[in-house]
């Protein structure tokens, strides 16, 4: 088997564990009200049941990638499938919004030993090629992008056909076949056993974004003081305390130094960016369809179908473009493309349909659909592929945590009137993301 074909099997196993992680980002909004119907659950618990996961996938993803650094890339790969199955079984057999949540945790935290993994699998296989890496990033990021476009229609189908419990049974085959081509496709990657696990960063990490997270989540319902507040102050502090304690640790969980480079901290700040903005909105849109438009479950699933298709075809034009014309000056294009979709949906009301969305619907995934793949490639292609576990799970970490604070926030203003929440957080965005756009487009420094 060639370079490149065997890079290509491996892309596409890659691609399923970050299918899988990302579908069920999405896939949850359109069967919140069903379960809370049956378990008779207030919006806040239902909230929980989205961010809960989004929360320990972020908590968890720096543990991933060292994890995946030290004990090899397709073991904790592997791992990360079986056990992801097995959360995801718990949630369908949850009895209970406790148990659900509780089971939606740990998947979170198993679908944080698939990110940073794949993308090392992809680095191994690319041997340093930057125009092929490049292109594998970019249908692994389509893969990651359709599934979160697809998990509003395939939930809303599921609902109303086989009941909520299968938006969670729906993950098992998906992780049956990421194993089987995984172990049919890709070697053993090598791993750094010797090297010290930074057991106190990975500590630090998990207890900053976790209370960073929970306090915006409670600070959308009650209110920003007592308790919301002082977690919002101790995860900023032991934020601040971990990048301290990691610039003097021997072996770092987060390789500080390939973060100086612009490629990198730039990554950092726009994905934050654009998953806060996209993941917050994708909620409420969510809110606005079943609660101002009275949509059924599968109306509202199929009405984010155009986001699918926007996103495969600006995936996979992204490296071509950034081949051409580099990836400042797409990155920045696509987060302007996106700031405008964001526009046209804040002015969307109670009496929208369709139509008004379509135009929306198809610049913001266009835009992010150029923009990460190109910002995901600048990042592997400066760092060592050594550390592309570790440096990977940090960028996938900070957007996970704009994704969570995006719900957050976005869910807040759309507690009381979904329409009016919809229209203050697109403004938002747009605000958001030109700003974006501004940094994406600073030049490097000579």
């Amino acid at each position: 088997m060639s370079q490149s074909s065997r890079l290509a099997w491996i892309t596409a196993a890659a691609s399923f564990g970050f299918f899988v992680t990302q579908l069920d980002v999405t896939i949850v909004n359109v069967a919140l009200d069903a379960i809370g119907q049956v378990f008779d659950a207030p919006t806040a618990q239902l909230q929980w049941v989205v961010d809960a996961y989004i929360l320990a996938l972020a908590a968890m993803l720096l543990s991933a990638g060292a994890i995946a650094d030290r004990v090899g890339p397709r073991r904790a790969f592997m791992a990360g499938l079986l056990l992801f199955g097995l959360a995801s079984a718990t949630c369908g057999f949850a009895t209970g919004p406790l148990m659900l949540i509780a089971a939606r945790v740990a998947q979170g935290a198993a679908g944080a030993l698939l990110i940073p993994p794949s993308l090392a699998l992809i680095a191994h296989a690319a041997h340093g090629d930057d125009r092929q890496r490049a292109s594998a990033v970019g249908w692994w990021t389509a893969a990651g992008g359709v599934s979160i476009a697809a998990g509003p229609v395939l939930g809303g189908v599921l609902v109303e056909t086989l009941g909520w419990r299968w938006v969670f049974f729906v993950n098992l085959p998906v992780c049956a076949i990421g194993a089987v081509l995984t172990l049919l496709v890709a070697p053993p990657t090598p791993a750094k056993p010797r090297v010290p696990f930074d057991f106190s960063g990975q500590a630090l990490a998990v207890a900053a974004v976790s209370l960073l997270i929970g306090g915006l989540i409670e600070g959308g319902h009650r209110g920003w003081t007592g308790a919301p507040l002082l977690a919002l102050v101790a995860g900023i502090l032991l934020a601040v305390g971990f990048v301290l304690f990691e610039r003097r640790a021997a072996h770092p969980a987060m390789p500080l130094t390939a973060f100086r480079q612009r490629p990198a901290w730039t990554a950092v700040v726009v994905g934050s960016a654009l998953n806060f903005t996209y993941y917050g909105l994708i909620f409420v849109l969510g809110l606005f369809m079943l609660r101002a438009l009275h949509w059924a479950p599968a109306k509202a699933g199929l009405a984010f179908l155009p986001l699918t298709a926007t996103f495969i075809v600006s995936n996979l034009l992204s490296g071509g473009l950034v081949a051409r014309f580099g990836a400042r000056a797409v990155t920045t294009g696509g987060v302007l493309l996106a700031a405008c979709g964001y526009a046209l949906t804040a002015r969307l009301d109670a009496g929208s349909g369709l139509v008004e969305m379509l135009p929306g619907f198809a610049m913001i995934p266009g835009g992010m659909g150029l923009a990460i793949p190109a910002l995901t490639s600048g990042l592997l292609a400066s760092v060592d592929k050594h550390e592309a576990g570790a440096a990977s799970g940090a960028l996938n970490a900070c957007r996970q945590v704009g994704g969570a604070a995006g719900v957050a926030v976005f869910g807040a203003l759309a507690s009381v009137d979904a329409a009016a929440g919809l229209r203050a957080s697109g403004m938002a965005a747009t605000l958001l993301l030109v700003g974006a756009a501004a940094i994406a487009g600073l030049p490097a420094r000579r």
